[in-house]
């Protein structure tokens, strides 16, 4: 396999992980594909994923990354389910309202592949548990709903060196980046501070289209498998662009900011 900037694990770890006969016929349209193989399914096995946030984008990221093999997952959540969440919350249904997301959410996943470790953090994601949280995994998903918790997934994760996809979404039209200093910028060369309180509408008072978290939460579990295997090009330094009025994907291009106020620091 073509080796990325992404190294988890040195070919010892990989070559000494087995896949039981259970696992390769579970995986067998992974195997096949060259650029994956049995070495990248290993690697898949042998990662650990924090997904922070079980809602609209963490939906299909918990159901992607656990059918693909993920060894570890992390969820933070401390919310119920609501039946305002079943519109796009696919990882949820009817007979889960009033139940905590994290163990709706982590029976699910345990459903869908017994293979997959599932750890729950039923808490806020907040300055107290960030450290101790995002250090025990070797990438972070930022799928959450707000600024307080965007920015300080991004922090943490410059400061402790994990790569941290980014997706978010509202109305019609999502967006989805990896930011990973030092390799790339963070999310604060692309916006420096947090907007106004009430500045920016939220999900709940914007609206979103139920089908926009799926696409752009599929594309945040895809930027997770291709940094584990190694393979591809990641979203590092592109912020990409959806709007399903118009079925079009853009791309721009996001700079290392110099006077970062996190990432550039010495």
């Amino acid at each position: 396999m073509t080796e990325g900037p992404f190294i988890l694990f040195n070919p010892a770890q990989v070559t000494d992980t087995r896949l039981s006969d259970e696992e390769i016929r579970r995986y067998a349209r992974h195997v096949v594909i060259p650029e994956m193989g049995a070495e990248g399914q290993k690697r898949l096995k042998l990662a650990s994923v924090l997904v922070i946030g079980a809602g609209g984008l963490g939906s299909p990221v918990l159901l992607y990354l656990a059918a693909a093999g993920i060894g570890r997952m992390g969820l933070v959540e401390p919310d119920i389910v609501d039946d305002s969440n079943l519109q796009r919350q696919v990882i949820y249904d009817t007979g889960q309202l009033g139940r905590p997301k994290a163990l709706s959410a982590a029976g699910r996943i345990r459903t869908l592949n017994p293979f997959t470790k599932v750890e729950v953090f039923q808490e806020l994601f907040t300055e107290d548990n960030a450290g101790r949280l995002v250090r025990k995994y070797d990438l972070v998903i930022d799928a959450t709903d707000n600024f307080q918790s965007r920015y300080l997934s991004n922090d943490t994760c410059v400061r402790l060196g994990r790569p941290n996809i980014f997706g978010s979404v509202s109305r019609f039209e999502g967006m989805a980046s990896v930011f990973w200093a030092p390799h790339g910028p963070c999310y604060r060369c692309l916006n420096p501070e947090p907007p106004p309180p009430g500045a920016i509408a939220s999900c709940a008072e914007a609206g979103v289209l139920g089908v926009v978290p799926g696409v752009i939460g599929a594309i945040q579990a895809a930027e997770a498998v291709k940094l584990i295997i190694g393979q591809g090009d990641p979203l590092i330094g592109r912020l990409l662009l959806f709007n399903a009025l118009t079925m079009t994907f853009r791309e721009t291009r996001i700079r290392r900011d110099p006077e970062c106020p996190v990432c550039a620091r010495p």
